[in-house]
């Protein structure tokens, strides 16, 4: 009996996405081993945060890096440094910001719900563009001497009523005011690790916990040293803002195992891989009555992958809604996300190759 039976909560096949409610992703078993060694050992937290963070930069070509406990965790306390500058008498007012730099600038089209993670701070979130448009003087307007920092959405929200992001960066930097980048899904492709901070952009921020399968609490912060180093002393083990969220020695071996096994993969032939699933996919599910299944890229988070969209028409053996309920019901089951009015999304990232088999199997079955 495992943990879960013994809970009662249900196991999930994942044919949806990396999603937080869903557990993030399965870590593999290096990951696993290297949290196992590091729950064994006292060590002084604050130094092994400093190893790690250098040995995730250099992996990553960066400057600094650093661990916060997930991708939202790494956005309050980068858009905190942005702040105080390591100035510890500002540290210790946050998040009273009044009389500091207490703005963050974020596109019209961009917000979200992580925009708390920067109103954690104290910051005012002050909108720039309509939603549909955007001028690079409507940029230059929204930037005063209370403007903190830019905060860039990247994924699905990106590239409708902004502005390309290397020229946010520019108009930014001759304006003194940092660019940190929320790429938490932004895996693969792996050269994101350092393709935002190469444009200029003072910080990205990924989720570990996601496509990197590291642990799920755990996030990582790569970027500028300057930026790096006026975020440790706000973040635990410190009593500064992020105190509460604590990163601990597990979670930042466990993530460093993690970086290290996914820069070692061969990301050319996951995706081949992936495609070869989804192209089964469509081959086997179009000869249903009713169903018309066909290739959808990229996937839900703007990523390079492919998905299977599998559209239910009249003729199909059951309705988009009665398929779900079914498929979660089933023993595993299975989460998939839902298309439209009439369809599901098939997602292989997260799926072994047994699980696709099982996925397959049960759509054939139900339909």
């Amino acid at each position: 009996m495992s943990i879960y039976d013994e809970l009662g909560v249900k196991q999930i096949i994942n044919a949806h996405a990396t999603l937080t409610r869903l557990g993030g992703s399965i870590m593999p078993p290096e990951v696993i081993a290297a949290m196992q060694e590091a729950a064994g050992w006292f060590i002084d937290l604050d130094e092994l945060q400093a190893r790690v963070g250098a040995k995730l930069a250099e992996l990553t070509r960066n400057e600094a890096a650093y661990v916060a406990t997930g991708a939202a965790a790494g956005i309050v306390l980068a858009a905190a440094a942005c702040v105080t500058r390591n100035d510890r008498a500002l540290m210790a007012r946050l998040p009273d910001t009044s009389g500091m730099k207490n703005e963050a600038l974020v596109f019209k089209s961009h917000r979200n719900g992580y925009d708390h993670a920067i109103r954690n701070v104290g910051l005012k979130i002050v909108e720039v563009g309509d939603g549909a448009t955007c001028a690079p003087a409507d940029l230059e307007a929204a930037i005063t001497d209370r403007s903190a920092v830019f905060v860039w959405f990247q994924g699905a929200m990106s590239g409708r009523g902004d502005l390309p992001l290397t020229q946010v960066i520019d108009l930014c930097a001759a304006r003194g005011v940092p660019v940190i980048v929320d790429a938490a899904a932004q895996l693969p492709p792996v050269e994101n690790l350092w393709r935002f901070t190469q444009m200029g952009a003072a910080c990205a921020i990924f989720s570990g916990g996601k496509d990197l399968r590291g642990p799920q609490a755990s996030g990582l912060v790569v970027g500028q040293k300057w930026l790096i180093e006026a975020m440790r002393p706000i973040g635990n083990p410190n009593a500064g803002l992020g105190r509460p969220m604590k990163v601990g020695k597990e979670e930042m071996v466990g993530l460093l195992a993690a970086v290290r096994r996914y820069l070692s993969l061969d990301h050319e032939a996951r995706c081949r891989r992936d495609e070869q699933v989804v192209a089964d996919w469509c081959q086997t599910l179009n000869r249903l009555p009713g169903v018309r299944a066909q290739r959808s890229f990229p996937n839900e988070a703007g990523q390079p992958l492919p998905r299977c969209e599998v559209i239910l028409e009249d003729g199909a053996r059951l309705t988009r809604d009665a398929l779900m309920r079914a498929l979660m019901a089933g023993a595993p089951a299975i989460s998939v996300a839902a298309a439209g009015e009439r369809g599901i999304f098939l997602n292989p990232m997260t799926l072994s190759d047994a699980e696709v088999d099982l996925v397959t199997a049960r759509l054939l079955q139900l339909l």
